[in-house]
């Protein structure tokens, strides 16, 4: 049994932010019932290509984006615009114990599916609301997304080649970081409010934001600003406080030497054939590194072109200096360490007869993480769940399909 399976999720969420912190949570162990619109769902249901393909190479309903982050769940469609699809949606809250949204603040009010409604009828109810900007201040009515937010909230000021550079300027991280962070935050806080409700009894609301992620994320880049009051600028590859920590040429392409102290420097250098490098005053130590990177730099690439990738990384590893290459995502996963670790598992799909997942990187001794299902068909255990979780009957479910409720 999983370390959360005593618990049940109501997950109203769409699109990755909630419904990562949704997947967490059950991988982890717990029910997680997510309610969709009838005929749509989840918007990232249509999110592509690609999509998932048949056993005939065709390509399915089921969108890989939405396949992301959605495993281990109930699909249950209600239209909650409708009286009858609000009284089950507040039943099945009732007997949760942890909901998930992402609607624009206030916008579950009107159907009375807020926190201050909802805790009237479940006080132990952990509410977790995820939003652009959170349920104060002057944004927040504004809607947000993970492209914006990593601009507005200053991550794309720091990411990217610098100024001066061919092909300078702002860039979004290839993922979206943003929306992950938020599911990952909001899964800290909803089990931060859980440990409270066993403690003293009681649920409460959450509030997320992603804006107050993605700066609460700035990390040492916060830092080196409040501290100097100087905004850091774009650097590329290279490490604002570290040097040499970034990507160098090869002779067969490029690869990454992280150096963390004097010590692997040291090592580094001797490696490279430039021991003198190590005994330099301009370069000895990280601070005079990162003083003198210009003169620095040129001098490591004009060393690295001499060996291949596999090269470097062979012999900087058999002194302990970290270093890798930089793989794309074949490479990735044909990886020895990312096929020791199980990284990519398979789950019995009902139209491709497997889908494909990336393994949740949680490793519990006790209560390990589980994979019970693929991510849902749309309106999958519908049924299922109003007959089990609200004890309704055939002919109760027949008529809700009937009025287009379910």
């Amino acid at each position: 049994m999983g370390a959360l399976s005593h618990l049940r999720v109501l997950d109203l969420s769409r699109v990755l932010a909630g419904p990562w912190a949704g997947q967490i949570l059950a991988d982890l162990g717990a029910e997680v019932i997510k309610v969709e619109r009838p005929g749509n769902g989840d918007d990232t249901r249509a999110w592509g290509p690609p999509f998932l393909k048949d056993a005939y190479g065709q390509n399915t309903s089921e969108a890989a984006y939405y396949l992301a982050a959605n495993r281990n769940k109930e699909s249950v469609t209600i239209d909650f615009t409708q009286p009858d699809g609000q009284k089950l949606v507040r039943d099945l809250a009732a007997k949760s114990d942890i909901l998930i949204e992402n609607f624009k603040v206030g916008g579950l009010a009107a159907y009375g599916l807020d926190y201050a409604s909802l805790k009237e009828i479940n006080p132990e109810l952990i509410y977790c609301s995820i939003t652009g900007f959170g349920q104060t201040g002057p944004y927040a009515s504004r809607a947000g997304y993970d492209f914006m937010i990593q601009g507005l909230g200053g991550l794309m000021s720091l990411t990217g080649r610098p100024e001066g550079d061919e092909g300078a300027g702002p860039v979004k991280v290839g993922v979206a970081l943003t929306d992950i962070l938020t599911g990952l935050y909001s899964t800290v806080a909803i089990l931060a409010a859980l440990a409270h409700r066993d403690h003293d009894g009681g649920g409460q609301h959450i509030d997320m934001a992603l804006l107050d992620v993605q700066v609460a994320c700035l990390a040492n880049q916060a830092m080196n600003y409040l501290t100097t009051g100087v905004s850091p600028k774009r650097l590329g590859n290279a490490h604002p406080n570290i040097v040499p920590y970034q990507d160098f040429p090869t002779a067969d392409g490029d690869f990454i030497l992280t150096v963390g102290n004097d010590g692997q420097f040291r090592k580094f250098a001797d490696v490279a054939g430039q021991p003198q490098w190590a005994d330099d005053p301009r370069f000895a130590t990280n601070t005079m590194r990162v003083a003198n990177r210009a003169g620095l730099i040129p001098l490591i690439r004009q060393v690295t072109v001499f060996k291949t990738t596999a090269e470097w990384v062979s012999l900087l590893e058999q002194v302990g200096v970290p270093c890798g290459p930089i793989n794309d995502l074949a490479q990735v996963f044909a990886d020895p360490q990312v096929q020791a670790r199980g990284l990519a598992i398979a789950l019995p799909h009902a139209l491709a007869g497997m889908v494909p997942q990336v393994a949740s990187p949680i490793r519990l001794s006790k209560t390990p993480v589980e994979y019970r299902s693929a991510p849902p068909l749309l309106g999958e255990h519908t049924a299922q769940v109003l007959r089990d979780v609200l004890g309704l009957g055939v002919v109760n479910i027949a008529a809700l399909k009937e009025a287009g409720v379910i």
